[in-house]
């Protein structure tokens, strides 16, 4: 069913300030879901907000706190996200990190302890539109098998750039899982199959079902090349923020367990290089006008569908399961 995405957002908000969220707070938490859903990633969209509510409820997410940052070095902080909701740790970070990046060059932000901070693509575009380049990185629950076997081990392991051009800005967003475990989840909530080749089941054997899929593994994308990528963002991500490696982490997909998962966030000034923004974005306007295999799908570059997926969204709706409907009504009726 097709519903109206201001009607959703009053909703969410409503619903995070009833459990003590400030406005502002409460607003941006509820932007990042609406937003993941007008730009067709339902992943990290609205099917999180009944579990975040539940965290909330139960002492597992604190919605009336930002972090507590220290600044280790001239532009490294180290962030105890103490609870609170992903994005406004997040958010807050980036708001200490700018000034020291545009001072220094660059500065980086480690947390730990803090909840899902949903699609990374948010924060990449919001610190592009600030002039800085953003590179943000975050690793989950062990829901990844290994190139080569069949145990889920690693995390999903998102990565997101994002980078200033003149222009729109360049906004590079993926998992080094082949999709994301919210992918899944939203596949079995529409119950349809998913595509061969995304997972293997708790036997290690492959499956196109996705409730199987849900207690198997999810493969790396690009084979070793994606595995050793996802190895080196868990790695990275653990040793920098202090967080749990991937076997360990709970509270991104559950409302049992505090958050251990890890983020990374790094801006960088691009006047502190030598490089032309504005060559920048006629490259990607060359790119754009270059010879396709298919007439009738010119060459895109990464972040234009989803600004063509949220204009298109704005105007029809959004489009919700039926199960995740059901529970979205529940709380605007409750």
């Amino acid at each position: 069913m097709l519903v109206p995405a201001e009607r959703l957002m009053k909703l969410a908000i409503s619903e995070l300030e009833r459990r003590g969220a400030p406005p502002e707070w409460s607003r941006l938490q509820a932007h990042l879901l609406i937003e993941a859903e007008l730009r067709g990633l339902p992943s990290h969209g609205l099917q999180r907000l009944p579990l975040l509510l539940s965290r909330i409820d139960k002492g597992l997410a604190n919605p009336r706190v930002s972090g507590a940052g220290k600044w280790t070095r001239d532009t490294f902080l180290s962030v105890d996200g103490e609870r609170g909701l992903g994005p406004v740790v997040m958010m807050t970070a980036m708001q200490r990190l700018e000034p020291v990046a545009k001072s220094a060059g660059l500065a980086i932000a480690a947390i730990r302890n803090a909840n899902h901070i949903g699609m990374l693509a948010y924060y990449a575009e919001a610190t592009a539109k600030k002039g800085l380049i953003g590179i943000v990185l975050s690793t989950s629950e062990a829901l990844v098998h290994p190139h080569g076997g069949t145990e889920a081990l690693l995390g999903t392991n998102p990565i997101a750039i994002g980078i200033p051009t003149g222009g729109d800005p360049f906004i590079l967003d993926f998992a080094t899982s082949f999709v994301s475990m919210g992918k899944i989840n939203n596949h079995a909530l529409r119950n349809v199959p998913i595509p061969a080749g995304w997972a293997v089941d708790a036997q290690g054997r492959a499956t196109t079902d996705a409730e199987e899929a849900k207690t198997g593994a999810i493969a790396p994308f690009g084979g070793a090349k994606g595995y050793g990528l996802g190895l080196a963002v868990e790695l990275l991500v653990a040793m920098l923020a202090g967080s749990c490696l991937a076997p360990e982490v709970r509270g991104t997909l559950d409302d049992s367990d505090p958050a251990s998962k890890g983020d990374i966030l790094i801006l960088v000034d691009p006047s502190a290089g030598a490089g032309d923004v504005a060559l920048l974005s006629a490259y990607l306007d060359r790119l754009r006008l270059s010879r396709p295999l298919d007439p009738e799908r010119p060459v895109a570059i990464p972040g234009d569908g989803s600004r063509a997926r949220r204009t298109a969204a704005l105007t029809s709706g959004i489009d919700l399961p039926p199960p995740l409907l059901e529970k979205l009504m529940a709380l605007e009726a409750a």
